[in-house]
């Protein structure tokens, strides 16, 4: 029985509007779900883990406690630990766009540094562009902080700068939310002059662009293209965020913010207020690898299993989907992105997978608007190729399809754009 005073109680105040009407991200769920032994899941974003540099970053972890314990287990500066920003400086200069220590504010992951961007800029009732379908975590963020969340059109490539002109005119946004480089979820990337273009309008327009690069360093093949940063129009209206999640490790929970002065001093306050400073060990740790290790010759050993991992995955597709699908071949990044034929449904097509113990992610949440239902996203980091034949034919009997030419022999409709 409930006591006198229970029964007395008021009911506390109600949760934030913000807080009520954000959903909880059905990727997450997805994972979730597919967490047990057994499971082939092309579905999270992860990297692989038999790939991470364990021992140098366990010698990196050594070499910060060796160097100064009570420095790495003592609170730091806000902006972050000076020679990790020396680092990541150098990194992105070597990369093409100039940049001193000065410039970057370390952050714990990109996702905080988007979210300290979006407290800065946005407001409830702001209008802020994104490509569409775009990074499931952006329209959570967005929509927490009350923005107006409008779609600008793409094609295969990514955003047609035209039709980003006309709705910067009309809708005033604040801001536009680009991956640029093999975009999660699409895999897509921006060509250089459509980057030009995007920065001329950003620029005559009046428009901040937020550039989030976590895929960037996973080329497997073509010409890199200049971050939009780095494009002229776009010096002194871009933040670029980077992250060190894929290349290194995403535990250690390290990601950078490199932005205006103005810009960034507000993401400071910001990021004071959420969480003082990053991890001063794991910062510590980080440029002690960065000085003892080659960063650039580990991504190399990790863009060459990639590279494999993709090739088997879109040469079994033709067999694993219904026929009729389409697919995209990114140049790098963890993700291909697929559309059934008409009259099928993805996320149907999930629950007959799952009983199977294989697993993708629907297009769908990714989607401002009316959503694409038959639309998929397949992750090809996490499992090995071998692994990735025995999920196509689990993912071909899903689909009522015979897995027996899963190998991928004969398959010219993994060139097909979605």
């Amino acid at each position: 029985m409930p006591s006198e005073a229970a029964l007395l109680a008021s009911p506390p105040p109600a949760f934030a509007a913000r807080a009520v009407a954000a959903a909880g991200s059905p990727v997450r769920e997805i994972l979730a779900l597919t967490a047990r032994p057994g499971v082939i899941s092309f579905a999270g974003g992860l990297p692989a883990p038999e790939l991470f540099d364990a021992e140098g970053l366990r010698a990196a972890y050594d070499a910060a406690f060796a160097a100064s314990a009570r420095r790495a287990l003592q609170y730091s500066t806000t902006e972050g630990a000076p020679e990790l920003r020396e680092a990541v400086a150098a990194r992105a200069t070597a990369r093409g766009l100039e940049t001193g220590a000065d410039d970057v504010l370390i952050t714990t992951g990109s996702q905080q540094a988007f979210a300290l961007i979006t407290a800065t800029l946005v407001e409830p009732g702001d209008a802020v562009i994104v490509e569409n379908p775009t990074y499931l975590a952006a329209l959570q963020c967005f929509g927490q902080a009350g923005a107006r969340v409008i779609p600008v059109p793409c094609d295969e490539q990514g955003v047609l700068p035209d039709a980003l002109e006309e709705i910067v005119a009309r809708e005033r946004p604040k801001l536009l939310y680009s991956v640029p480089t093999f975009q999660n979820p699409t895999g897509r990337t921006l060509p250089g002059a459509r980057r030009a273009a995007v920065a001329q309008v950003a620029a005559r327009r009046g428009l901040w662009l937020l550039e989030d690069d976590p895929y960037g360093e996973l080329r497997f093949e073509g010409a890199e293209v200049p971050w939009l940063a780095a494009h002229p129009g776009a010096e002194d209206r871009t933040a670029l965020l980077g992250s060190f999640s894929k290349v290194m490790a995403p535990g250690l929970r390290l990601g950078w913010l490199r932005a205006p002065a103005a810009l960034r001093r507000a993401a400071v306050v910001a990021k004071q207020a959420a969480d003082l400073h990053t991890s001063t060990v794991d910062q510590l740790a980080a440029a002690h690898y960065l000085r003892a290790v080659d960063l650039d010759v580990h991504i190399a050993t990790v863009r060459a299993a990639y590279r494999e991992r993709r090739d088997a995955l879109l040469a079994g597709l033709g067999a694993a989907l219904p026929a009729g699908s389409a697919w995209n071949r990114p140049e790098g990044g963890m993700f291909v992105w697929a559309r059934l034929p008409e009259g099928h449904d993805a996320t149907a097509l999930l629950t007959a997978a799952i009983s199977r113990d294989v697993a993708f992610v629907p297009g769908a949440p990714f989607y401002t608007g009316t959503p694409d239902p038959r639309t998929l996203r397949l992750s090809f980091t996490t499992h090995t190729p071998q692994e990735i034949g025995v999920g196509l034919e689990r993912l071909a009997a899903a689909a009522g399809r015979s897995g027996s030419a899963v190998a991928g022999r004969g398959l010219p409709s993994a060139d097909r754009k979605p």
